[in-house]
């Protein structure tokens, strides 16, 4: 696991849907007062980690049904630190689509805000999300949110950008595939060999 992930943080070895089973007993009954409790909970968990796994229990943490009233744009900061110093694609994948995108679908004016900034910002993990964040919105894609956050990366040469245009594109296709081959063919020229064979993979 540690290998396949090139992770310098070792692994317990627990798999996935263990994982996912001792969260449930774990978390069984938990409750914050506030979501400052909530908060240093998770930080709690994430910074102290010694392994990978505790990490992505630290994630899991952040959507738990306690949670579900803290998923507001004030939890931003939170998921930012978790994005920025995690930085690897299994830590900023899971918090992009499963609580930066939610909070984007629940308030979109701020959120479109904030995710037209990080799809500018020096840190590619804070642009993939920007890129991926709208995965699972299917016929409620903010379409121009999407090409506005996928513009500055365009012509990069960094591979988790170009993975993730192609990602996000890819997915849109199943919604409105005319669309993206439109989309994909006007910018075949600055598109790169990967977001563009990803993107028309199903069309």
């Amino acid at each position: 696991m540690q290998a396949y992930m090139k992770s310098e943080m070792l692994y317990h070895g627990v798999s996935a849907p263990l994982l996912r089973q001792s969260c449930r007993t774990i978390f069984a009954g938990l409750e914050f007062r506030s979501r400052a409790a909530w908060r240093a909970q998770v930080l709690a968990l994430w910074r102290g980690a010694t392994h990978r796994e505790e990490r992505y229990v630290a994630i899991a943490l952040t959507g738990h049904k306690c949670a579900s009233e803290y998923q507001t744009p004030a939890a931003m900061p939170l998921y930012e630190e978790i994005i920025v110093t995690g930085a690897w694609w299994d830590y900023v994948d899971d918090v992009a689509s499963h609580r930066v995108g939610p909070i984007l679908r629940e308030y979109p004016a701020p959120m479109k805000k904030k995710m037209l900034a990080w799809s500018q910002s020096p840190n590619i993990w804070k642009r993939r999300t920007s890129i991926i964040c709208q995965l699972g919105f299917k016929q409620r894609t903010d379409l121009g949110l999407l090409y506005a956050c996928i513009e500055p990366s365009l012509e990069s040469r960094e591979f988790f950008l170009r993975k993730a245009i192609g990602w996000a594109l890819r997915q849109y296709a199943w919604t409105d595939p005319a669309e993206v081959k439109r989309y994909a063919r006007r910018n075949k020229h600055r598109l790169s060999g990967l977001s563009y064979r990803e993107a028309l993979k199903n069309v």
